[in-house]
């Protein structure tokens, strides 16, 4: 099999400096990071759309590193086109509960409801014990729609820059894992 193309997908805000997935593109190279367009006020039409754009316009096959809201937008995207035959693998980390307005930014309610058909493609799902976004077993009942393994990351809040998820070595590994799999 050719080497796949690694599409990294941030969440709502973007994943600045410090973040975890650009550290992670900082050590691997290979990453490539889809601008999805507006960061701050995304439109999950648009979102979906730069996605499928991504994975089509990717030479051989993809694996898919997705952060908070962008977990929402993988499972839209996979249920809503064609293109999901592409993707080896997808690793996602802190989806957001977009269906509890008051816990999620307004902005990220726009991607509800979560989809509950499962993905086409092997999938890891990332909750934590202490996700103001999500709970864990929220986000473990998310990975059993979605037909995904499910890691429970701890005590790691929204796995982010904010939580202190700059370097997070455990995510390179599971990307790695992932990899060593297809």
């Amino acid at each position: 099999m050719t080497q796949p193309t690694i599409l990294v997908l941030p969440g709502l805000g973007n994943s600045g400096p410090d973040h975890w997935q650009t550290w992670l593109e900082g050590r691997l190279p290979a990453l490539n990071r889809v601008d999805l367009g507006d960061w701050d006020a995304p439109e999950p039409d648009r979102w979906v759309e730069r996605l499928d754009h991504a994975v089509r316009s990717a030479p051989g096959p993809v694996v898919l590193v997705a952060h908070s809201l962008s977990c929402i937008l993988v499972a839209r995207w996979a249920t809503a086109g064609d293109a999901a035959h592409k993707v080896a693998a997808a690793l996602l980390v802190a989806p957001p509960d977009v269906e509890s307005p008051g816990t999620v930014p307004v902005e990220a309610c726009r991607f509800a409801p979560v989809p509950a058909d499962p993905l086409p493609f092997p999938t890891v799902v990332v909750g934590s014990r202490s996700d103001p976004y999500c709970s864990a077993a929220r986000a473990c009942g998310f990975a059993a729609l979605w037909g995904a393994d499910f890691i429970d990351a701890g005590e790691a809040g929204h796995i982010n820059a904010e939580s202190g998820h700059g370097p997070w070595p455990m995510g390179e590994t599971l990307l790695k894992d992932l990899l060593a799999q297809i």
